[in-house]
């Protein structure tokens, strides 16, 4: 899965984990490994011009999904037997989110993995206007959502495991290599 990042938004985050979010999502959604996604990471104003051609609102908003043409509008990308595709673009505001993020209570990141997913989700299809496809979208979003931070956490401890265990051993290895001395050759 061929997944694009750009920051051109002024704001440092952490483009991998971004990446990661999005690779998880279209893994869980079934899409084809050949399947290609652009990320762009924008400032306000980039946003409130986009926000405004696009979708005739005024300002900046937190996400926008561009989905390409070339896919077949009859099938959902997600479904079984695509092969490879140009999915779109996501496009994320990090200053925007910011204040989303804190209202939320938690990080910046926490709320650009919440964006990035609902973008996979939007590029699949997926939409929120009537409250049946609010709840059908919203409820998958959260899923994915908690299934990513609890694969990120066991990755996280197995992590730090292996460094705890490579430290143990590296120390054990030390000892191995100096000879034992015994106290009558003292």
């Amino acid at each position: 899965m061929s997944i694009e990042i750009a920051n051109e938004s002024g704001v440092v985050v952490d483009e991998g984990s971004i990446v990661a979010a999005a690779r998880f999502a279209l893994d869980r959604m079934g899409v084809s490994p050949l399947a290609e996604l652009s990320v762009l990471l924008v400032e306000l104003d980039v946003m409130a011009d986009l926000h405004e051609r696009w979708m005739d609102l005024p300002g900046p908003t937190d996400v926008m999904a561009f989905p390409m043409d070339e896919l077949d509008s009859a099938r959902r990308p997600d479904a079984a037997g695509l092969g490879p595709a140009l999915l779109g673009d996501i496009v994320l505001c990090p200053a925007f989110a910011k204040d989303q993020a804190k209202k939320a209570g938690h990080g910046l990141l926490d709320e650009l993995h919440l964006l990035t997913v609902h973008g996979v989700l939007h590029l699949l299809g997926y939409d929120h206007a009537e409250p049946a496809e609010e709840r059908e979208m919203f409820t998958l979003q959260n899923r994915i959502l908690a299934d990513f931070r609890a694969a990120r956490e066991e990755a996280e401890r197995a992590a730090l495991q292996r460094s705890t265990d490579d430290k143990v051993l590296g120390a054990v290895g030390l000892d191995e290599q100096r000879p034992l001395q015994h106290p009558e050759e003292d």
